[in-house]
């Protein structure tokens, strides 16, 4: 050790020290030490200044086990890690030996592995759970104290305050390559269920903790056969964790909105069902301690302001008390926003709550590793009194010293402060419920003849996973509401060659029919569903550039339903029931008949149905038509030739409606079958197409999933019609065909005797990329009639390697854009891809990617566009129009100019091209298509953040593009994203259905 590393710890040992004599974190001098665990803390750790006196001993006990009777060795010991099982196992063993800790089941993953929440308290408390969880149920939801004037009765509320105790819940190990928190909660149940030191007996008689160690189980085990790998092949280079859980990876902890996760349904659930008043939630990432919670701005702008101050309160508390023990690297306060509501322990925050996060530093594994860090992290500033060293040798008992610590020092603060912090969860429950009348609005309305009915149902099923009620209008609702836009005045007389400008009124009266659905406000929840109903606006000029996830999230959007946003108080009088079950399906058959009419409206159960009656004879209508007394657009099924009493029941499930007729319509019509689709991922990155892996199992779409070294081997004409490509999450169109570096030694990603939970795909050496092999098999694929679809980066790796042939990417310029919801505008409504979609909807953009098309090979010809045309220099102003001498003036409005989603024709023969003009000019009939385009730049932004917009505007979004006999569809959005995209779902299923009648 250097004279500089004594002194320094001997500084800290005095502080210590100090601290010591002073009592307050003083061991119960009647207890014994675990002396041989407490030398493995001191063996393992790597300097003292990374521990402290909450956790450089452990107490010994004769009944309870320590965490080293299941691991066989102590928490936190380098080149170990246990298992989901495992760790379970010790909380039961705990359980059964301590009548502080008890163990509950609260459900299972997508992989059927099983999840905990285990109570530590006081004997006392545990006995009086259920009396406890009665008081606490009532002030989190304030209606059941209501005094003799019919208001909320803050002395019953306060003398429940005084018998209540409080519930901290604390998560671990959502991200599965974090590796520490579950050892370091293993040991802190037993140290809180063991330990007779006053300040942790202080702890368990005053605060009821709620220990979940393992979120992401699924991915917890691979990642510990990874970890397994590592230490069994010495210098080899293993592969990257490919599958943190069965569908996503990082983005698991952005599930909070949509809950299509069952981690993030469990969890919700019980944080709800216990009334806990924190939901901790433990990562690792950057040193040594950072508590994340209080970040930059702009914070969500739905929070209540009350949440703000305890964020500041508990996570400066944590800072100083990690300050005064010595341990460096304890910090608050950074580029975390606070703005996004995806994250699992924003679920506290949207729930009346306190959402917390520590980021302590982790090795992605039990390796004690030399770790250097970047200048940035180890700087001295206001919020790092005490920061990082620049080099430090780094282990995993350090990391749970850290996590430890941490959390016993904040359920410290929280137990002397118990009551303050239940009086502001009654306050901000009763906040909630009195929304209507302070900060607004009253309700949300969805109209029960809204036709995107199976849109709607989604949706408010989300709100009623997400514990909102949802109540049902008896009889028509009368509302003001806000007035519907002029259409840019387009009916308006002009002056001076513009548009009149008139005064629209702000609101309107609109009656909402019986059986519309009403989400109020005066409500506990209604937090979380104004958050998620409501949209969102993030200036370009915000000081912080760079948000942390996506701007936007408006559900009523993003799912295609109508949501009205009503500030009328009086809507809350209207007859209404609240409803107690999930939203029923009202489908069925109408008229009798042997062949069956169903409108699309872009539902997602259409897709459902379609694999569900595979044998059906099924047409589509290419154009509108009426039958039944009704009008039916473009894109309706004729279905014909099937068993009806089935269909009407499939009907009924799905949500969708059907018209019986005699005979079949008088329209122009072609078939759409099964087609036999695949899902291509590459090994680069797996996260991103997890989402569509979800959505389409979620909807039972059978489908084949297949790596790109699956297409390199294989010719998959012969197998597949559909291939979809999913973006990559690598935007880098050379590493998809060509794969990561051959050198070292192959990476394999498959199950053996020593990796059992590897899987979902597999192979021997992730690195192999697409290949030129793999290349020429995709493009005999298209050539030969098959569909590939593809989004995002994946849609720029087909551009790149020219199988869409006319397109190319559009110049950025100083376009901004960061998880925002566009208008999208559909070009050709009587495309198969648009079938069912208005005019005018909402599509999700994760970066403003859009395309330019083109009549030339090279997909770039330079072709002008409409805000390219500048008026020449001639006669009048600069709005005029300068026309020669002896012609007739022609108005400029009358002028045809060139859309940016359209190839400008060029002026030459197509069938006979000469010198100048060779066979790089695609025939007419080849090129490729503008199916949708982005907004006018006036109407573009729906939601989130969006700068230089123009440069966006009415270029094309999704793209048909021609290659041999087949098609290439091109997204410049993502349209299946995180369970919340549901409005653009049914353009991917259009295609597909649709993939060899384009």
């Amino acid at each position: 050790m250097s004279i500089r590393s004594a002194f320094f710890t001997a500084v800290v040992a005095g502080i210590a020290t100090t601290r010591a004599q002073a009592g307050i974190y003083d061991r119960d001098p009647q207890q014994a030490v675990d002396k041989a665990y407490t030398d493995k803390i001191t063996q393992y750790t790597t300097a003292a200044q990374f521990n402290s006196p909450l956790t450089n001993y452990l107490p010994a006990s004769n009944t309870v086990p320590t965490p080293a009777k299941v691991l066989g060795d102590v928490s936190g010991a380098p080149n170990m890690l246990p298992y989901t099982k495992d760790v379970v196992r010790y909380f039961d063993l705990l359980a059964q030996t301590s009548p502080r800790v008890k163990v509950f089941r609260i459900g299972r993953s997508e992989e059927g592995r099983e999840m905990i929440a285990v109570a530590v308290a006081d004997e006392a408390l545990l006995a009086n759970l259920k009396d406890n969880d009665a008081r606490l149920a009532q002030l989190a939801d304030p209606r059941t104290l209501v005094d003799r004037d019919g208001g909320l009765d803050d002395v019953r509320a306060d003398a429940l305050m005084a018998q209540t105790t409080p519930v901290y819940y604390i998560t671990g190990a959502i991200h599965s390559p974090e590796t520490g928190s579950p050892t370091a909660l293993m040991e802190l149940a037993y140290r809180l269920a063991v330990d007779d030191a006053p300040y942790i007996k202080k702890i368990r008689s005053r605060v009821i903790t709620l220990i979940t160690p393992v979120v992401e189980t699924d991915g917890r085990d691979r990642m510990v056969d990874l970890y397994n790998w590592h230490r069994a092949n010495p210098g080899k280079t293993p592969p990257p964790l490919m599958y943190w859980g069965h569908y996503v990876a990082h983005d698991n902890n952005r599930d909070a909105m949509g809950l299509t996760l069952a981690l993030s349904r469990n969890v919700l659930d019980t944080y709800l069902g216990w009334h806990a008043q924190v939901l901790h939630d433990l990562h690792e990432s950057v040193p040594f301690l950072y508590d994340n919670t209080v970040g930059d701005g702009p914070y969500n702008a739905w929070v209540d302001p009350i949440l703000v101050g305890e964020w500041q309160q508990l996570g400066w508390s944590n800072v100083q008390e990690l300050t005064r023990f010595g341990m460096p690297g304890a910090f608050t306060h950074g580029d975390f926003d606070t703005w996004s509501p995806g994250y699992l322990m924003f679920m506290a925050a949207m729930h009346n709550g306190i959402s917390r996060l520590y980021e302590t530093f982790g090795n992605s594994g039990a390796d004690t590793v030399e770790r250097i860090l970047d200048p940035s992290e180890y700087a001295r500033t206001w919020y790092r009194p005490n920061p990082p060293l620049p080099k430090v040798l780094w282990s995993q008992r350090n990391n749970n010293n850290y996590q430890q610590s941490a959390l016993l020092s904040t359920l410290n603060y929280f137990a002397d402060n118990e009551k303050a912090f239940l009086r502001n969860f009654y306050l901000k429950s009763k906040r909630s419920i009195e929304k209507p009348q302070a900060a607004g609005p009253a309700a949300y309305v969805l109209a029960a003849d809204d036709v995107h009915r199976d849109a709607q149902r989604q949706l408010l099923r989300v709100l009623q996973l997400q514990h909102v009620e949802v109540s049902r209008a008896t009889a028509p609702i009368t509302a003001q509401v806000p007035a519907p836009p002029k259409e840019d005045g387009k009916d308006e007389a002009k002056k001076d060659g513009k548009p009149a400008k008139t005064e629209k009124p702000k609101t309107v009266a609109r009656t909402f029919p019986a059986g519309s659905y009403v989400v109020r406000m005066d409500q506990p929840y209604s937090r979380i569903a104004d958050t998620l109903l409501d949209r969102q606006y993030w200036s370009p000029d915000d000081p912080q550039k760079h948000p942390y996830d996506d701007t936007a999230w408006a559900l009523g959007d993003m799912f295609g339903a109508e949501v009205v946003r009503v500030t009328d108080a009086a809507t809350l009088k209207a007859p209404m029931e609240t409803l107690r079950e999930a939203i029923p399906a009202r489908g069925g058959v109408q008229g009798s008949g042997s062949i069956y009419l169903i409108e699309n409206h872009a539902d997602t159960s259409l897709m459902t149905l379609r694999y569900a009656f595979k044998g059906a004879d099924i047409a589509v209508a290419e154009k509108p038509f009426e039958a039944a007394g009704r009008h039916f657009g473009a894109g309706t099924w004729i279905v014909r030739k099937t068993d009806g009493a089935a269909l009407s029941r499939k009907l009924a499930e799905l949500d969708l409606d059907a018209w019986a007729v005699a005979s079949e319509p008088n329209v122009a019509s072609h078939k759409i079958s099964a087609p036999r689709l695949a899902l291509m991922h590459t090994w680069l990155s797996t996260q991103t197409e997890g989402w569509w892996r979800q959505a389409f199992d979620k909807l039972g779409i059978p489908y084949d999933y297949i790596s790109t070294q699956t297409v390199a081997r294989n010719d998959v004409r012969a197998k597949y019609d559909v291939i979809l490509f999913a973006p990559i999450g690598a935007d880098n169109s050379q590493l998809v065909l060509n794969g990561l570096p051959l050198w070292g030694n192959a990476q394999p990603w498959k199950k053996t005797a020593l990796t059992p939970n590897m899987g979902i795909d597999e192979t021997d050496d992730i690195r192999p990329g697409l290949g030129a092999s793999g290349l020429a098999h995709l493009q005999r694929f298209v050539e030969q009639g098959g569909l590939l679809l593809a989004a995002g980066d994946a849609a720029r790796f087909a551009i790149d390697v020219g199988l869409a042939p006319g397109v190319s990417v559009t110049e950025k310029k100083d376009l901004k854009v960061v998880g925002s919801i566009l208008q999208g505008v559909t070009v050709d409504e009587a495309h198969p891809v648009a079938y069912g979609y208005a005019k005018e909807f909402a599509m999700y953009s994760p970066d403003g990617l859009s395309f330019k098309l083109s009549n030339l090979l090279t997909g770039d010809d330079g072709l002008p566009t409409a805000k390219d045309f500048k008026r020449p220099t001639g006669r009048g102003g600069p709005h005029d129009t300068d026309t020669p001498e002896g012609r007739i003036a022609v108005d400029a409005a009358e002028l045809p100019a060139p859309k940016p989603w359209e190839a400008t024709p060029l002026n030459i023969d197509q069938a006979r091209p000469g010198p100048f003009f060779p066979s790089t000019v695609i025939p007419e009939d080849q090129r490729a298509r503008a199916v949708v385009r982005f907004g006018e730049a006036d109407d573009l932004l729906i939601a989130g953040l969006l700068q230089g917009g123009a440069s966006l505007a009415e270029r094309a979004a999704v793209v048909d593009a021609r290659y041999g006999r087949g098609h290439v569809v091109l997204f410049a959005t993502n349209p299946i994203w995180r369970g919340q995209t549901i409005a653009t779902y049914g353009l991917v299923f259009n295609a597909i259905l649709n993939y060899d009648k384009l």
